[in-house]
């Protein structure tokens, strides 16, 4: 599939970025100024992730980590919350029996909107009480709860 970045330039119009990108992006709206009556054509769009929103998103699991008393390796937790907010794929384990599997977050995997989406479904399953205490299994609820609202407000 071919792929273009396209930026606009300072009249205002959309050009691709750099000469591989300005020659996708000819050729792309050459095919679109081309387009039969009837015909289709189809193209994907992404909003490139922010470097900030990604950066903001790490800071907050290394410092829920820091907080939590269940996992030794920050990466079982990342991998347990995008599982607990339902970003997974069901697969057959070892013993024939359905697991969940967390899909990738990685960079190139999710734009910003999807990433988004990903991060406000983590903060919800944070918020359950499944979460809370399984992560902090000797504090009451409202303790639980508490560490939960410390770790919105260090990150609002």
């Amino acid at each position: 599939m071919a792929e273009v970045v396209v930026y606009k330039d300072d009249c205002g119009k959309l050009v691709g970025f750099g000469e591989k990108g300005a020659k996708a992006w000819a050729k792309f709206r050459k095919a679109v100024d081309e387009l039969a009556v009837g015909e289709t054509l189809s193209f994907g769009w992404s909003e490139p992730r922010s470097p900030g929103y990604h950066r903001r998103f790490f800071a907050k699991l290394g410092y829920l980590f820091d907080m939590q008393e269940q996992f030794a390796d920050i990466e079982a937790l990342r991998a347990w919350l995008t599982v607990g907010a339902g970003e997974c794929e069901f697969v057959p384990g070892p013993k024939g029996r359905m697991v969940a599997m967390p899909r990738s977050i990685k960079w190139a995997k999710l734009d910003q909107v999807e990433f988004e989406s990903l991060s406000s479904k983590v903060d919800a399953f944070l918020w359950s009480a499944h979460a809370t205490r399984f992560l902090w299994p000797h504090l009451s609820d409202q303790q639980a709860h508490e560490m939960i609202e410390s770790l919105d407000r260090e990150f609002s």
